[in-house]
């Protein structure tokens, strides 16, 4: 009897089908979402629930463990010091499937499987970028406007008459000799 613990070969090779479970499941947790097709979604689901379970405590024994599944040390370390203390409150259910529409091609039911906390992360991070943009831009327009008063400012005489004594050199018929001694 199978008692659901079955699962979905999605036509594939074991190796193939590992390795495509790893990919997706990798990319989920480096940009936090991803597009795919439902069949495939349920499945990397599955492994990434428990994944981010498992990162909720970070110890050696939870990292190697990991690490068997996810290649990449860069996701693996945010998904032991980002992904799994954000997820520290909750109980399970930390990624979602969003239906999108039907593939082009071959009519196949496309989804979007994100973490459950993504948009509060895009949104914090727009904030913080409008923030830094309204900074930035107050920088400039305060030196713009002070480059504007220095470049309205009449010259001193002095600076007037070091020019004209500067063109009046360079008019007078002197040359360098910097063509070979002519």
């Amino acid at each position: 009897m199978n008692h659901k613990y079955g699962f979905n070969p999605l036509s594939r090779t074991s190796a193939h089908r590992r390795a495509m479970s790893r990919n997706m499941v990798t990319s989920l947790f480096r940009y936090e979402r991803i597009t795919t097709t439902k069949a495939k979604a349920l499945e990397v689901r599955r492994a990434a629930e428990k994944l981010i379970t498992r990162s909720k405590v970070d110890s050696v024994h939870n990292r190697r463990q990991a690490a068997r599944f996810i290649q990449d040390e860069i996701v693996l370390n945010k998904l032991f010091t980002v992904i799994g203390p954000r997820m520290k409150d909750r109980a399970g259910g930390y990624t979602r499937i969003n239906k999108i529409g039907f593939r082009q091609g071959d009519a196949a039911d496309m989804v979007i499987l994100e973490l459950v906390d993504y948009k509060l992360d895009v949104e914090k991070k727009e904030k913080k970028e409008t923030k830094a943009t309204k900074k930035v831009t107050e920088k400039t327009e305060t030196k713009s406007t002070e480059k504007e008063k220095v470049a309205k400012k009449p010259a001193a005489k002095s600076q007037v008459k070091a020019a004209a004594k500067t063109t009046a050199k360079r008019s007078s018929g002197t040359r360098s000799s910097s063509k070979g001694g002519e």
